[in-house]
């Protein structure tokens, strides 16, 4: 009996919502952790190959959304293309060429970094944010990892003579057209709206919505604002994530595959034939991410070096590897 059949969801009224077991914990062979949540795959044609969990449940995507936010911004009328328009999409680390182009981005449209309304932060990659504050610099908004798209909601807004002092309102031109194109590519309501850890508004949607979102991006026609988003974010993979991000990896190394993380452990990736999974670990774990991803990419039928790398998560102790997060299904 495996741990998923063991610690399976009971059902019956009045039951909990216990979701499966995705990933295990494992130091010195002993089972310190379980990481739960839901997944679903979905075949070429579209149809749900396997699941688990509960992947018809709304879910925040987090920054998984931000192919759909890039494509309501061409939609809108802001021509990016090339690495703005996958810093559009992006979750970037805060390297230097990630806030260079956020700055060149805003000063194009007549704008500065003071006029984003991301909060101040540190780069989101743990090795430029230890160089970062070595070097005696402090958090600010063009930092954050979700500036790029700030940048160029705030650009769209200017070229369109839309307020930029509301651009994260909900109710705003922009915001809902994001919600609009959201909808389009989930096939499905949006659920809730929130607010992200960025301060834009957040549209829940289903895994099983995400998953057909992103499938809806690869198999685009070329020339939609969805293919061109889905071909900028491949073709510049660093601009989306960085240059140690597993993101960037499975972009550069599994040829049109388009792949984005969010916050609180949410992964959505669709292969250029348009099979796709999307999943959440429900504690929002995200060392659980890379295992689980692996196996699902596995189940997918995928087999390149990339996925066991990305798949690799050790654990230590007195700096020495003792255990594993793998994944349990």
């Amino acid at each position: 009996m495996t741990s998923n059949d063991a610690l399976a969801s009971p059902s019956g009224p009045g039951t909990p919502d216990v979701r499966p077991v995705l990933a295990e914990v494992v130091r010195s062979g002993f089972l310190e952790g379980r990481h739960r949540g839901s997944l679903v795959l979905l075949a070429a044609d579209g149809s749900v190959e396997y699941a688990l969990g509960d992947p018809a449940a709304p879910v925040f995507p987090r920054s998984s959304n931000k192919p759909m936010q890039a494509a309501a911004i061409l939609r809108a009328g802001l021509d990016l293309s090339g690495e703005r328009l996958a810093l559009a999409a992006a979750s970037h680390s805060g390297e230097d060429f990630h806030l260079a182009l956020v700055a060149t981005m805003l000063a194009e449209h007549g704008l500065s970094p003071a006029d984003l309304q991301t909060p101040p932060d540190l780069p989101l990659d743990p090795v430029e944010a230890e160089a970062y504050l070595a070097s005696g610099r402090v958090r600010e908004p063009i930092t954050m990892n979700c500036s790029g798209k700030h940048a160029a909601m705030l650009a769209v807004c200017a070229r369109s003579g839309w307020d930029t002092a509301s651009y994260l309102d909900p109710a705003h031109p922009l915001q809902q057209l994001v919600h609009q194109v959201i909808e389009e590519a989930a096939g499905e309501p949006v659920a809730a709206v929130g607010t992200d850890g960025c301060g834009a508004p957040l549209m829940a949607i289903g895994l099983t919505g995400l998953a057909r979102a992103f499938r809806s991006f690869v198999l685009a026609e070329r020339g939609t604002a969805e293919r061109r988003v889905a071909d900028a974010m491949r073709a510049h993979p660093e601009y989306v994530a960085g240059t140690r991000r597993p993101d960037t990896w499975l972009m550069r190394e599994l040829p049109g595959t388009l792949s984005k993380m969010g916050a609180e452990a949410v992964q959505a990736l669709a292969l250029p034939d348009g099979r796709a999974l999307a999943f959440k670990i429900e504690d929002g774990s995200t060392r659980a991410l890379g295992p689980v991803l692996a196996r699902a990419l596995e189940l997918l039928g995928v087999d390149a070096p990339v996925v066991s790398r990305v798949g690799r998560a050790p654990l230590t102790g007195g700096a020495v590897e003792v255990g594993e997060v793998r994944a349990a299904f």
